[in-house]
Order: C-alpha cells, then structure tokens, then sequence
C-alpha cells in the first residue's frame, strides 16, 4: 500500500528530499508519490510539516 500526498501539501519539497527510494517528485500543483516505487516506510509523513503524505 503506497502512501498518497493529499491536496494539503504546501510543495515544500522536505518529502522528496527524504525518500530513500525518490518515489517522490513535484507535480502540477503538489508534490506526487509514485507507487510503484513507494515501499510505505512513512519517513515522508515523519518530515512534513503539514501532514500531506497520507496511507491509502
């Protein structure tokens, strides 16, 4: 199960900068978490200063 950035992402970028597999990149109007390369460790939930990244 990946996690998912909710539309509360302010687009700080801290996720990205910390996920060990770059699973994260910068999207349209946030930040987007591809799936396939997510492995749900959650350290980008543990860095986000508004709790965007969610579990789904």
């Amino acid at each position: 199960m990946a996690f998912k950035i909710s539309d509360d992402c302010i687009s700080c970028g801290a996720c990205a900068g910390e996920c060990p597999t770059e699973a994260i990149s910068e999207g349209e109007s946030k930040f987007v978490i591809d799936p396939e390369k997510c492995i749900d460790c959650g350290t980008c939930a543990d860095v986000c200063p508004v709790g965007a990244p969610e579990e789904k």
